[in-house]
């Protein structure tokens, strides 16, 4: 069972939830990115999240480098906080197929031509794709230390 952190994760979403992975975290982001909400009174008026608890969520963003302090009350998301719209987008489409009894409540559009917006694996040689064909491989940063054990505990069992 996961604890409060993920350290013994080497994964980068474990390391994502620890940025972002709180209860109100996406939603305040959500609110930033897509209805363009800066203001602390006004992420507590359309969450109605408690204060401490934004206060909190607030401070570890800007601490993270997701949002910066802009004036004494406003709150405005930095490239890295932008960069997770395309994570909500997909969150957003998973929830409208699973976890959802009605239509989608909200539709992605492109801003320039209002065609819809869809979040996507893509292959660099063949475009979309689906998430069956996702394969994994190691990548650079995976640490040689964590290799190596888990090349030992597979010895061991074998």
């Amino acid at each position: 069972m996961l604890g409060r952190t993920y350290d013994t994760q080497v994964c980068s979403i474990a390391r994502s939830l620890e940025m972002v992975g709180e209860r109100w975290s996406l939603l305040i982001i959500r609110d930033a990115l897509f209805a363009r909400v800066t203001r602390f009174g006004d992420f507590q008026h359309n969450l109605g999240i408690a204060t401490n608890v934004l206060t909190s969520r607030l401070e570890a963003f800007v601490t993270a480098g997701i949002m910066q302090r802009d004036g004494a009350a406003d709150y405005v998301l930095t490239p890295k906080g932008r960069a997770l719209a395309v994570s909500l987008i997909a969150l957003t489409e998973w929830g409208d197929e699973w976890a959802s009894p009605i239509d989608p409540p909200i539709l992605y559009r492109h801003s320039v031509c209002d065609s819809a917006i869809h979040a996507t694996a893509t292959c660099d040689a063949c475009g979309s794709v689906p998430a069956d064909e996702v394969a994994i491989r190691i990548g650079p940063g995976m640490p040689a230390e964590y290799l190596a054990a888990r090349r030992g505990g597979t010895r061991a069992h074998s």
